[in-house]
């Protein structure tokens, strides 16, 4: 409301008050969120997380975070460019780069800031963007950061970014994740990126939920579709699902890779990633390298968890990596069916607006390479008697 002199007063219930307006709606809606503390010796089976690989608390990961903590220090005490480089850093770059097929890596504090960055600094005004709408918001925030032109085309449609691509003429960036973390279906990459290639742009992969699960032992989905290491390719992705640590990674051509340094300002202005969750997604790595068979196992138990909901008369997705989601009925459903889960000793996600892109809450069942036959049983039995009814 307006003063006498000009100036703007706060309502009755100060500047804040339409928060409460804001939250009644949210109830009304069924799609009020609430953080709930996980406790480090939790009796639940964990089906909510993306830990795919088992990694999180391998005694081996564990041991080089806490050595990498002890050797480093507990934070990187500044940005990347300042003091927030460390040997360590260099060496999982490398490695990362190498495990990849790419020609060099990036680290990041996130993978959400990895994916601010590389869709940032790699365009601007006068670029076109075309993503895919079923994108991650990272990839959303980051077209909307960018002060490029956005299209926004329909999900896994090669020809909708032809059509794109070819109504602009200039210099055009393709951004898609690799897999989609609602349904985990994947992305049509040769299909893209001769899409790209037809019209000399650029493709932009958000490989978070293909790292460690796809390719010739988890090597991601861009070395599966053979476009590692190419030069009009640069490829996203978190160090906090597979490899269980915490993190972000840029892998390109070391001509981007040095762009982004200099021009990135989720690298230039953010503290770097802390010495323990470096050393510990080194560790995974190293691990992963040793024991290549754990991704086909993940796969093999998503497929497992598909088949046997399916059966059971649930509408699951197939997955083409790690991720099997089940239709519910309403957000209030989807809320109270990973409820009823919970109280008989599983963890679910829930998915609900405005997470989902086509407005359709569901259930998120997340495959681990550790899990047993009788723990995937039980976990679907779960799933399946606490279902909504009618």
């Amino acid at each position: 409301m307006g003063s006498a002199d000009g100036t703007q007063q706060a309502g009755p219930a100060g500047p804040f008050g339409w928060i409460a307006d804001q939250d009644r709606i949210r109830r009304a809606a069924g799609l009020r969120r609430e953080l709930r503390h996980r406790p480090a010796d939790s009796p639940l089976l964990d089906l909510a997380g993306n830990d795919y690989l088992g990694l999180a608390r391998h005694p081996e990961v564990t041991r080089a975070g806490a050595d990498a903590c002890l050797r480093w220090g507990a934070g990187a005490t500044g940005s990347r460019l300042v003091t927030g480089s460390t040997a360590l850093h260099a060496e999982l770059e490398a490695e990362l780069a190498d495990f990849t097929g790419f020609e060099a890596a990036l680290v990041f504090a996130s993978g959400y800031a990895a994916n601010l960055a590389a869709v940032t600094a790699l365009t601007g005004p006068g670029t076109l963007l075309v993503s895919d709408a079923a994108n991650h918001a990272s990839l959303i925030d980051g077209c909307r950061l960018s002060r490029a032109t956005t299209e926004v085309v329909p999900h896994a449609d090669p020809d909708a970014v032809r059509k794109a691509l070819a109504g602009h003429g200039g210099r055009a960036v393709v951004v898609s994740d690799s897999v989609f973390s609602v349904d985990g279906d994947a992305a049509p990459l040769p299909a893209l990126a001769a899409a790209c290639r037809n019209y000399g742009a650029a493709l932009l992969v958000d490989d978070a939920h293909g790292l460690g699960v796809l390719g010739r032992a988890g090597r991601g989905a861009a070395h599966a579709a053979g476009l590692a290491g190419a030069p009009d390719v640069v490829c996203t992705a978190t160090l906090s699902k597979a490899l269980g640590a915490q993190g972000g990674v840029v892998l390109g051509p070391a001509a981007v890779v040095e762009h982004l340094v200099n021009a990135a300002r989720t690298f230039i202005f953010d503290t770097g990633l802390a010495p323990a969750a470096a050393g510990a997604a080194l560790g995974a790595l190293r691990l992963l390298r040793r024991e290549p068979e754990r991704p086909a196992r993940s796969r093999a138990v998503a497929r497992d968890f598909h088949r046997l909901l399916t059966g059971a008369g649930l509408d699951a997705t197939a997955p083409d990596a790690c991720v099997v989601s089940v239709r519910a009925p309403s957000p209030e459903a989807a809320f109270g069916w990973a409820a009823a889960c919970r109280a008989e000793g599983l963890a679910v996600g829930c998915f609900r607006p405005p997470s989902v892109p086509d407005g359709v809450s569901r259930l998120r069942l997340t495959a681990r390479c550790d899990l047993t036959d009788a723990q995937v049983a039980g976990a679907v039995d779960v799933v399946v008697r606490a279902a909504p009814r009618g």
